[in-house]
């Protein structure tokens, strides 16, 4: 008996189409978007650090970038992990942030792209690039010998060590308080969109 094959219908092929259409298109904007904001974060983090001359400060502001990834990385691994039936429960009681939320849960496979790779990727490159700017400073101020290397392998183990531990820490809270914290970005993306309503008022109406 000759072997049947399944071929696929057309509504099915159609769907597959649009399917790999919005893919390719997502990672279009994605790319682009990702390269846009290295030179962004990257100009900015250079500014603040040539213009700041204080070591602690310059510090302060690679720790800022670390952070940011960490950050970025909790709302990433938390979109994916909530759970929509609680946050779909309080979108229907129009509590505040909670459609934004429903929004964000839709979207987990592009919020967690965006936010682990594309800001964790770029923070991770900018804070190794100021690591990179303060220990040659640090070597300018103490022009010890073999002070180049140690300070260059001791800066490079210290961003490496935040950031892989702080992402740990931030993944375990994430998924255990994953509905919490996306309803927490929820409000604050709810809030930050408040003054736009203000420029177009057909959004108003719209339930938060």
């Amino acid at each position: 008996m000759a072997p049947l094959y399944y071929i696929p219908s057309g509504e099915i092929l159609l769907a597959r189409n649009k399917k790999n259409q919005r893919v390719g298109r997502w990672v279009a904007v994605i790319t682009f978007w990702t390269f846009i904001l290295a030179i962004i974060l990257g100009f900015v983090a250079q500014f603040l650090v040539n213009t700041v001359h204080s070591i602690f400060l310059s510090f302060l502001i690679l720790l800022a970038v670390i952070f940011l990834g960490i950050i970025f990385d909790i709302i990433g691994t938390a979109a994916a992990a909530a759970n929509m039936a609680p946050l779909n429960a309080k979108a229907a009681r129009k509590e505040y942030g909670a459609r934004r939320s429903v929004h964000l849960v839709q979207h987990a496979e592009q919020v967690a792209n965006f936010c682990n790779d594309v800001v964790g990727d770029i923070s991770g490159v900018v804070s190794g690039t100021l690591a990179a700017v303060i220990a040659l400073r640090l070597v300018l101020l103490f022009p010890y010998e073999r002070m180049e290397l140690y300070t260059g392998i001791l800066l490079t183990a210290v961003v490496a060590a935040l950031t892989v531990g702080g992402k740990a820490l931030g993944k375990s809270v994430a998924i255990h308080r994953s509905t919490e914290v996306i309803l927490l970005v929820g409000k604050i993306l709810t809030r930050l969109e408040e003054p736009l309503n203000w420029i177009i008022p057909a959004k108003r109406s719209r339930s938060r």
